[in-house]
């Protein structure tokens, strides 16, 4: 009886192993469909049709080779909200990504924001003065250049940040190519819903990253498969930002939303929430 059980066990953890290669093979071999939006700027879209975690997914990368005519911003509003396409045209930026979590009834970032050395937004901490899992690590840009950093267990650790601009999102997902634990019990890290990220490869290039969901077309991605993802795609750092009904990449290609918002709960380009922050690439 003993043996069975083993040998089931056994059986088990071959075929999660099998289920996990496979994904990964997936992800590499993926035939993505690329339109190049400036130089060094690349546009990769590619529908994973019941082929990636067992499951219907698409996903959407903007790739930024390391180039000096290129530089981050952020975007926002202290209270109002406005969609993500509407930060970008009003930025006269290349793309817009949605940015760290917000106040849907009155608008403004719940996350900590700096902006050229003025504070925009502070964390709103729960009732017992903790940090929300989603104020553990940030954005950071210096000059333009951006990079990600981890929550160092300090009450006011992005006020220490050396950075001009800084966006406190999470949860962290990957840091110096190790990735992070996550709460297996906590439900917004086990359940599947839309995604957005920012990632940084190991060869410098910067990922923005929406990963559709809430549809028979695109089922989204647990913070754990979302994780898995990230280092298939080789990121060394990788952070996840407000998901749900906000994700949402914009390029200023003539196409605009690349992806598939799920507001209006149809498969299409138009279903936009609006946000109170955004990621912007702009040109120098």
């Amino acid at each position: 009886m003993k043996s069975l059980f083993f040998s089931i066990l056994f059986s088990i953890f071959i075929s999660i192993g099998l289920y996990a290669q496979s994904d990964s093979i997936a992800v590499v071999n993926a035939k993505w469909h690329k339109e190049k939006i400036g130089e060094g700027v690349t546009l990769k879209t590619f529908w994973f049709q019941n082929s990636l975690f067992n499951s219907n997914q698409f996903v959407s990368v903007l790739e930024v080779k390391k180039k000096k005519k290129y530089e981050f911003d952020l975007g926002y509003e202290p209270k109002k909200l406005i969609t993500t396409s509407d930060f970008g045209e009003q930025a006269n930026a290349i793309a817009s990504l949605n940015g760290t979590f917000f106040d849907i009834s009155n608008g403004g970032s719940v996350d900590y924001i700096k902006f050229n050395g003025e504070v925009i937004n502070e964390n709103r901490l729960s009732k017992n003065g903790k940090r929300a899992i989603h104020q553990k690590s940030a954005l950071v840009i210096n000059k333009g250049k951006l990079g990600i950093a981890k929550w160092n267990g300090s009450p006011n650790w992005e006020k220490t940040l050396l950075a001009d601009d800084i966006m406190v999102s999470g949860p962290l997902l990957i840091m110096d190519k190790s990735e992070e634990k996550l709460d297996t019990a906590n439900t917004f890290n086990k359940t599947r819903h839309p995604r957005t990220a920012v990632a940084i490869t190991k060869n410098k290039r910067v990922l923005l990253i929406t990963v559709d969901g809430r549809n028979a077309n695109s089922a989204g991605m647990s913070l754990f498969e979302l994780s898995k993802l990230m280092r298939w795609m080789q990121a060394e750092d990788a952070i996840n930002l407000d998901g749900g009904g906000s994700t949402t990449l914009w390029v200023n290609n003539g196409t605009g939303v690349v992806n598939h918002p799920t507001d209006n709960k149809k498969w299409d380009h138009e279903g936009q929430r609006k946000v109170a922050n955004v990621l912007l690439l702009k040109k120098k």
